[in-house]
């Protein structure tokens, strides 16, 4: 099929070539044991490739571009590669630290994956110039349904519409802004809305326990946003590009790539922790992805195939983007699995000294650079431990998130814990492009379109530390500075 030169279904079959190499007589993910034993953690110098492949990320496209736009995806793979070779020769279970890698990778390039091709094929148009007032209007709406669709559903949704409007007068803020609201905070209040609240609602945390304790931090924290924004884009003297014959109105071209969103987001719930009984693949056949992953993909194909032609030429439709992440994601998952266990020791043998503002500083710091999932769980882990609970069982951690007294007189409440750790792991993931799959996938749209997007380093120092650092401070004191 033509859709197989496509770099979204070359990464699963890549990932699945990549399993059955590393992992001997197909038993993936027989056993539920973390990355590495307690006493069994990597050497501290096999985090190399992961600060290597962070630094060669901030620094390739600034001072070495033409290298680093040709050879990238060789550089994430070889990086992954050695750590994967370490752990194959020389980790006791070593292959389940790397099947379980390897199936949240192809989990995550799934979801991703369907969700900006099957957003592709929905056009949507506003009749008017971009201004300070509509401008804030559609972060406001993103941010709501980001909740919904996800905040890669709702960042592919938006971006291309959002960039038009702003045509002659969109700067460098314009798109670091739409970052922070629409594809990371303002997906904090739902399970749907972010993978790591998702991740916690498959272990036991109940569905509608988010938006009753994390509705106030997102509402202060976008409010805060909205304003700094608004006060910006009020500054810019040019005039967006005139819109001919503009109604005033929104049109919406390639209405049935709806339904299809509508599948993709019910099939993320086709999980056996969700649904009793359902099968698993991955027990059944011992393959590195599951019915859901299946799905994803099936949709992807048709859903590509049938789009809407204008609307797939109208939004300037190509695959540039994902490409990029799934090449720079499949480094990062590989070479973040020592990080990953490391934390994981940490937490296991410091959890008495997890206090509510070291969990909530050290979830966010490390959810800013790498993968803010599986970061949340190990911090979930050792703040349960610190009160005797495991997050293994779905009774503990629904007693957990209903609050139960801490061993330490005058400490938090569990519930306090779970909140600092959702906060800080959605919130951080805005902090690089690294935080989070849809702020790649934004910086790539709009560098399409020929728009000033900042740099890695920029994007950092300009933004995120004098903007985002200040808020999630206020936050801390509001809420967590227990």
């Amino acid at each position: 099929m033509r859709f197989l030169s496509h770099p979204f279904s070359l990464f699963l079959l890549f990932a699945s070539v990549f399993a059955s190499a590393f992992v001997p007589g197909g038993e993936l993910y027989a056993s539920a044991a973390p990355a590495a034993a307690h006493a069994n953690l990597p050497p501290v110098w096999l985090v190399s490739p992961f600060v290597v492949l962070l630094l060669m990320i901030a620094t390739g496209p600034l001072f070495y571009h033409r290298f680093w736009e040709r050879h990238y995806p060789k550089v994430t793979v070889v990086l992954g590669l050695i750590v994967a070779a370490y752990y194959w020769l020389f980790i006791h279970h070593g292959t389940h630290a790397l099947s379980h890698a390897l199936q949240e990778y192809i989990s995550f390039i799934a979801l991703v994956g369907s969700l900006f091709i099957v957003s592709g094929g929905i056009l949507i148009k506003i009749d008017r110039p971009g201004t300070p007032v509509v401008n804030v209007l559609i972060l406001i709406f993103g941010e709501i349904i980001s909740n919904f669709i996800g905040t890669t559903g709702a960042s592919m949704l938006l971006i291309r519409p959002y960039l038009r409007i702003n045509e002659g007068r969109l700067k460098p803020f314009h798109i670091v802004f739409f970052i922070f609201v629409v594809s990371n905070i303002g997906g904090a209040l739902t399970p749907i809305g972010d993978p790591p609240l998702f991740l916690g609602f498959l272990k036991g945390v109940p569905f509608f326990w988010v938006i009753s304790k994390v509705f106030l931090p997102w509402f202060i924290s976008l409010a805060l946003l909205l304003l700094v924004f608004f006060i910006l884009d009020s500054r810019v003297k040019e005039s967006a590009k005139k819109i001919e014959n503009a109604s005033g109105g929104i049109s919406v071209t390639g209405r049935r790539s709806f339904g299809y969103l509508l599948i993709v987001i019910i099939s993320v719930f086709l999980d056996p922790a969700v649904i009793k009984g359902f099968p698993s693949l991955q027990q059944m056949f011992g393959v590195p992805f599951g019915i859901r992953e299946l799905i994803m993909g099936a949709v992807s194909i048709v859903a590509y195939k049938t789009a809407n032609q204008k609307a797939l030429a109208g939004n300037e439709f190509n695959f540039e983007p994902i490409k990029e992440v799934a090449f720079l994601f499949i480094g990062i998952f590989m070479t973040m699995i020592p990080a990953l266990a490391l934390i994981e020791g940490y937490a296991a043998t410091h959890a008495a000294e997890l206090s509510l503002t070291r969990i909530y500083w050290l979830t966010g710091m490390l959810s800013g650079v790498l993968d803010n999932a599986p970061t949340y769980l190990n911090f979930l882990a050792g703040a349960m431990g610190k009160f005797g609970l495991n997050i293994g069982v779905v009774s503990d951690v629904a007693l957990f998130a209903a609050g139960t007294d801490s061993p330490v007189t005058g400490d938090a409440t569990s519930d306090l814990y779970l909140m600092a750790i959702s906060v800080a792991s959605v919130f951080f993931g805005a902090m690089t492009y690294l935080g989070n799959a849809p702020n790649f996938m934004i910086k790539n749209i709009a560098a399409q379109t020929e728009a000033e997007v900042p740099n890695f380093i920029e994007y950092v120092y300009k933004y995120s530390i004098p903007i985002l650092v200040p808020i999630f401070i206020l936050i801390w004191f509001l809420f967590f500075n227990h």
